[in-house]
């Protein structure tokens, strides 16, 4: 059985092919394997034109996913861009494994039309990303950021031992959590040991049994950003949270709060926060997503000294390159046994 692999530096393609042949063992398999250069260069971060107009976050041309798939019936990948007219080109495609959350780079539609099987991987990094996120919180409330550069820097800032300079424990804190699914929940999970007061937004959640029993409560947006003193943001893009968080939601944000992206640029007016964090309303923000990726040399953002920035890497860990393969390989397994598959898109 030929199955051709479209990774890359991250989802490598060795690693998909390590977990697939130990999944099925008692298959002959037969691997066409690429690696591409991504995350060495950065993917197409917006919807792409003419043939692409359907598909972001993705990397290559249709010649190179057409030359990895050739005849091959499965295809397993991780950001090739999948179109109606790459599709055309592969008659004999028949699976498509996509080893993200959200498989943007997939023309789910054209897929459908041509009886072509889609599943994917909710949740790979859920992990990885509330992790980061806790760092990410602590590298602000807890000044690591600014300790660190002052360092690097040559200073020494023992003023920043001051008590009206140093930061506030997580025990004394209100965070808010808007986007409450696989990664939101796990964040949840990790702060509360922390023993801060957790509140979450979410039109399409409610509370579960955790929620009851640590005192987690489900507020609307507008209560969230006036009562949290950290905001912490992990909803989707869609076409109704692009630009989700602007001026008027930082405006309402509890005055010296800070805000925390590990989810995706597009949801932010990152002019209007640059304002809030220049006047001082908001003390502080983490961020590993922008609008504009990678994030120009000479942005603003950069010449600020109360900002942890990082280049989208909050997804990244070993972690979550095997369990990503793991899910793919399973419903692999489940597709060629005629079983039912566990994450069907389409």
């Amino acid at each position: 059985m030929k199955i051709s692999i479209y990774g890359d530096r991250f989802m490598k393609a060795d690693i998909f092919e390590e977990v697939i042949s130990k999944k099925l063992n008692s298959y002959d398999l037969d691997f066409l394997k690429k690696d591409i250069e991504w995350p060495d260069g950065p993917f197409h971060n917006d919807y792409g034109k003419d043939n692409f107009s359907k598909v972001k976050e993705y990397f290559g041309t249709e010649e190179d996913v057409v030359s990895i798939v050739k005849d091959n019936e499965i295809l397993i990948t991780d950001l090739a861009p999948i179109t109606e007219a790459i599709i055309e080109k592969l008659p004999n495609l028949k699976f498509i494994g996509v080893s993200r959350g959200g498989p943007v780079n997939i023309d789910i539609d054209a897929c459908k039309k041509n009886n072509i099987t889609v599943v994917n991987a909710p949740g790979r990094n859920a992990s990885a990303v509330a992790e980061f996120t806790i760092a990410s919180i602590l590298s602000e409330t807890r000044l690591v950021t600014k300790g660190h550069q002052s360092m690097i820097n040559g200073e020494w800032r023992g003023d920043l031992y001051r008590f009206d300079i140093t930061g506030r424990e997580l025990s004394e804190l209100t965070v808010g959590l808007v986007g409450y699914s696989h990664i939101g929940k796990r964040v949840r999970d990790l702060l509360i040991p922390f023993g801060c007061k957790i509140i979450f937004t979410d039109p399409f959640v409610e509370k579960d049994e955790i929620d009851k029993k640590n005192n987690i409560e489900r507020v609307s947006k507008e209560e969230l950003l006036s009562r949290s003193d950290v905001v912490s943001l992990h909803a989707r893009v869609t076409k109704e949270t692009e630009k989700f968080f602007a001026g008027p939601e930082f405006s309402n944000m509890k005055k010296h709060s800070y805000f925390i992206n590990t989810a995706r640029g597009p949801l932010v007016d990152y002019d209007a926060l640059l304002d809030n964090l220049k006047s001082g309303h908001l003390s502080g923000a983490a961020l590993d997503t922008f609008d504009i990726e990678p994030l120009p040399g000479n942005h603003p953002l950069r010449k600020l000294d109360n900002v942890t920035l990082t280049p989208h890497i909050a997804g990244a860990s070993i972690k979550t390159v095997y369990y990503a393969a793991e899910v793919i390989a399973e419903d692999l397994k489940n597709y060629l046994e005629n079983k039912k598959l566990i994450n069907k898109i389409c």
